[in-house]
């Protein structure tokens, strides 16, 4: 790869990772995703914005666009550190190595991070929020945006040309052949919608009241180009990306989408025979339905849906006096990422006994479920469960669409 230009002396030097791992050890990138570092050339000095880990050729690939901007052994000044996750960080000894003299600047709380993570204590330091750093006609301002999604995170803004370094925050799965938002064909920008949706939801949607505190924290800035860690680089609508965050950070609390996630799991068919009146009856009141089966479908993709919407319809069985083990992971997933609130209901059958339901009350209590109903029954369904399954999928769709 070759650096992109973002504006005179400001550049994206950038990997693309294949879709062997899993994202954090979880989830998949079948995708990939890109790492995005950015270098910044001023008239006296230079920076390099955040790094990459080791894995899948970053590195190197990094470093040959280092050399290429003249970032030969000991020519880097500083390192700015946004967010000390592993996979911005993990190559940080190899490039210190490299430039044995460069002054690392982080929040407060990374300080200690870095020392823990990387044994590295020389030339590390801690700036404060809102100061800024002249580099010679490029002037770095620092602002700390905790919890987006580490304690330590911060972003760096470029005053002369309005380039805000997000890190994780603005991000997205998914490699792209071209840097910016605006050299996206139509179809790659409808998988960009949905990788951004899907690591929203997937990595910082707990984390959503603190977006909303560091989205209403950059609101005196010109932003003109947003450049975040993953992802594209935003510079035809920087608002765009912005706005869009904001959005999905309030469907922890709502509003939400207009839409109805069905996530059902079955062992032998008895919990699936009711799943088409739960659909039908959502269906008749003209709400859009993603349905998503568990374990099939893994939980990266589940919370994607789940989190966009109002509605939530579990369907599963009683297996061996608890839950269907694959749909207690997925609401355990889902209750971590603060999935709360929604209109719910339940659907499911059981052998001998049930159980289920014992332990998906636990969870409801938990996620504050409004819950619309439960159709449990023994074996398979009735006609009667399926005609009173339609009606409460109905009604709540009803709900739901006000």
């Amino acid at each position: 790869m070759k650096p992109d230009r973002l504006a005179d002396g400001v550049y994206r030097v950038a990997a693309k990772i294949g879709n062997r791992d899993l994202f954090e050890g979880i989830w998949p990138i079948p995708d990939g995703v890109m790492l995005n570092s950015y270098v910044i050339k001023g008239g006296s000095k230079s920076v390099l914005i955040d790094m990459v880990k080791d894995w899948d050729g970053a590195l190197a690939a990094v470093d040959q666009q280092l050399e290429s901007l003249s970032l030969t052994k000991g020519k880097l000044d500083y390192i700015v550190i946004n967010h000390m996750e592993p996979d911005h960080t993990g190559a940080m000894a190899k490039i210190v190595e490299k430039y044995p003299d460069v002054q690392i600047l982080c929040s407060d709380k990374a300080v200690s991070l870095i020392k823990h993570f990387y044994k590295i204590e020389k030339n590390v330091r801690a700036v404060k929020d809102g100061e800024k750093l002249d580099l010679g006609g490029k002037t770095l301002q620092f602002f700390m945006t905790p919890n987006i999604h580490w304690p330590e995170t911060m972003m760096t803004y470029l005053v002369e040309d309005g380039i805000l370094f997000s890190c994780d925050a603005f991000g997205s799965f998914g490699r792209y052949d071209k840097c910016f938002d605006d050299e996206q064909s139509e179809e790659e920008l409808v998988h960009l919608a949905s990788e951004t949706e899907r690591y929203y939801a997937n990595i910082v949607s707990s984390f959503s009241s603190f977006v909303l505190r560091g989205i209403a924290k950059l609101d005196g800035l010109d932003i003109k180009v947003v450049a975040p860690s993953h992802g594209v680089v935003w510079r035809s609508e920087p608002e765009k990306i912005i706005e869009w965050y904001k959005r999905l950070a309030t469907y922890m609390q709502g509003p939400r989408e207009k839409e109805v996630a069905v996530v059902w799991s079955s062992m032998y068919g008895n919990t699936e025979a009711l799943l088409s009146s739960v659909i039908e009856g959502i269906k008749s009141e003209g709400l859009p339905v993603h349905v998503l089966q568990v374990p099939q479908t893994h939980e990266s993709f589940v919370l994607e849906k789940v989190w966009r919407s109002e509605g939530l319809v579990i369907g599963m069985p009683t297996y061996e006096y608890k839950m269907f083990p694959p749909m207690y992971h997925v609401l355990d997933i889902l209750e971590r990422s603060h999935v709360v609130g929604r209109k719910t209901l339940r659907f499911g059958s059981f052998g001998w006994s049930g159980g289920a339901q014992k332990q998906f009350d636990e969870f409801a209590t938990a996620m504050k479920l409004d819950c619309k109903g439960v159709i449990e029954y023994q074996g398979s369904p009735t006609e009667e469960d399926k005609k009173k399954a339609y009606e409460l999928a109905k009604a709540m769709a009803k709900e739901i669409k006000g």
